[in-house]
């Protein structure tokens, strides 16, 4: 119980030292683009009612999801095939280098023009920033796989499916994980920028709307939405990923503790 409530304190901590340093600069302050966050906090309800939570928030959400789920199946699978086969790992190598120098959001003009301007345009973009980092650590995960346990899963004619879903992709998961996680925040910030090009709702789409209008206080009040959604999404993930990798982490626990 002490060491839960140690571990509250510390993440509570910074956010409330930086709210607090955020409302103690900004009270009584006369710059239009920069409102006092007592304001701020007054607009919110007002902005962010019911139904603006069902035609922004939501489609942004359901977007993203799709994104990045798409990016998580493509990546992994293709993350294994390259990561068990070297022959295959040297032939895309270079290819993947390429492509993940490119940024997602200079290639949304050539997507739309395939892709249109709906929907699945800004699915597609957000499926190619996030895939790189599940690809690239699903493939080093796979190549770290331990020799011997492969070895030993072949002498007991563990094979096909069940050797990749028993050996190769749980020892890989820690990193896949890892990939994960880095995919979520770059799936956020790709979700905003592409509901910027030719959009009719989302989270990205009333931001620019509220600044072109010179609603800047509605406009701080979607930067607040859009971190309180970064902030739940991050807890979801956690909640998943310890359920996952309760295993891993119950390791590294026994490690820890073994003189």
């Amino acid at each position: 119980m002490r060491r839960t409530l140690i571990r509250l304190l510390f993440a509570v901590a910074l956010p409330a030292v930086l709210i607090a340093l955020w409302w103690l600069t900004s009270d009584g302050s006369t710059n239009v683009y920069w409102p006092p966050l007592r304001t701020t906090l007054k607009t919110f309800p007002d902005v962010w009612t019911g139904d603006r939570l069902k035609t922004d928030v939501l489609p942004s959400v359901l977007r993203l999801a799709a994104g990045y789920a798409t990016a998580a199946v493509v990546g992994v699978a293709l993350g294994t095939v390259i990561g068990s086969y070297r022959r295959v790992r040297a032939v895309c190598e270079p290819v993947l280098e390429f492509l993940r120098a490119v940024p997602p959001p200079v290639l949304v003009p050539v997507i739309m023009l395939f892709a249109g301007i709906g929907d699945t345009m800004k699915i597609v973009v957000i499926a190619s920033g996030c895939v790189w980092p599940v690809l690239l650590n699903t493939v080093e995960g796979v190549r770290a796989v331990d020799p011997v346990m492969k070895e030993t899963a072949l002498s007991y004619g563990v094979t096909g499916v069940a050797r990749l879903r028993t050996l190769v992709l749980r020892s890989a998961s820690p990193q896949i994980f890892a990939g994960l996680r880095q995919a979520l925040s770059i799936g956020i910030i790709l979700m905003v920028i592409s509901e910027m090009f030719a959009a009719t709702d989302g989270l990205g789409f009333t931001i620019v709307q509220f600044q072109r209008s010179f609603a800047i206080t509605d406009m701080w009040t979607g930067i607040l939405v859009l971190g309180i959604l970064g902030f739940l999404l991050s807890v979801v993930f956690q909640v998943v990923e310890r359920r996952v990798l309760g295993w891993y982490h119950g390791l590294r626990a026994a490690a820890r503790r073994s003189p």
